[in-house]
């Protein structure tokens, strides 16, 4: 079986070999494949990729962001962290609020026109900091809504009361470790329609054996060159936390993917990562004085021995 960075690899190569084209929700396009399965030993090192570079602070304080139940991207603006800016932006400039240059097909056109990319940076950079500097502002265009944070933590129940269902399963796993409901779904189909986007991991499930945690993820849409080297990383940090809070070791990650994607505008990024050889996998070091997960914060964690190839940009499709 192949594992680790390689599974990895090899999805990016059978995408590009057998996916079929397909049309999308942001009107990129992509190649397709549907149904697949990665495993990682987390014991044989933190699986960030070492083929390209992934911003493992970015990755953490996203994690953060989701265990404390957040959804509005102020707090990931405060960490430097803009990878989920594109859907708040879009709300605002499609409101009759936004009085800016036309920002219509953003997602696409900045890629290729200098001149609104220019113009599409200036009012991005004005959308932060009116999130950043006015509550009023952010709490109307900031908050993407019922995302990963709000079910993780308050997932809303037919008889108006909430349920944190990351707390619920620690709590499970700490005392049924035997237990085959160790589930947090972040799919709640009432919801989906005020999200700003439709989960794509949408429940993940935890294993315990031998003294040891392990997590699947299922994910129904896998953006495989920008979106799931993230979700890898993200997933495996929440193993390590959660292992070490129920006193135990990790075990593996496995990673089940519905729709596995490249988008058309991301292949010859990824034909540049797969002629790069792999390295050694780096190790996760975190504060162990603090027990809980929902006590973490970034400064607390610290990847060793990372030495990945340089990172390869691409335009996220929104």
């Amino acid at each position: 079986m192949i594992t680790g960075e390689q599974a990895y690899l090899d999805l990016c190569n059978h995408i590009l070999s057998n996916g079929m084209k397909r049309d999308d929700r942001t009107n990129t396009g992509t190649y397709s494949i549907f149904g697949h399965q990665m495993r990682f030993n987390l014991q044989e090192g933190f699986p960030l990729l070492t083929t390209k570079r992934v911003p493992f602070r970015l990755v953490a304080s996203e994690l953060l962001w989701f265990i404390k139940g957040d959804t509005n991207i102020r707090y990931l603006l405060e960490n430097n962290n803009n990878i989920w800016n594109e859907w708040a932006f879009k709300k605002w400039v499609e409101s009759d609020e936004y009085q800016g240059p036309d920002m219509t097909d953003f997602g696409n056109r900045s890629q290729i026109d200098e001149e609104f990319n220019h113009l599409y940076q200036e009012q991005m950079d004005l959308f932060k900091q009116k999130v950043l500097e006015d509550d009023q502002f952010a709490s109307k265009y900031g908050d993407l809504g019922f995302v990963y944070g709000k079910q993780w933590r308050s997932w809303k129940t037919s008889q108006a009361e909430t349920i944190d269902q990351l707390q619920e399963v620690i709590e499970s796993i700490r005392t049924n470790p035997n237990s085959r409901r160790h589930i947090v779904s972040a799919w709640n189909p009432e919801d989906v329609p005020n999200m700003a986007l439709p989960p794509c991991h949408t429940l993940f499930q935890f294993y315990v054996a031998d003294g040891k945690l392990s997590c699947q993820l299922y994910q129904r849409s896998g953006d495989v060159f920008l979106g799931v080297p993230f979700n890898i990383a993200s997933y495996a940090l929440l193993t390590h936390l959660i292992a070490h809070e129920t006193g135990l070791e990790v075990g593996e990650f496995v990673h089940t993917l519905g729709d596995a994607h490249i988008y058309q505008n991301h292949v010859e990024q990824v034909m540049i990562q797969l002629d790069r050889e792999k390295k050694e996998l780096p190790q996760l070091r975190f504060n162990t004085n603090k027990t809980s997960i929902f006590d973490f914060e970034l400064e607390d964690f610290e990847i060793v021995g990372y030495d990945p190839h340089p990172t390869i940009k691409a335009p996220i499709a929104v």
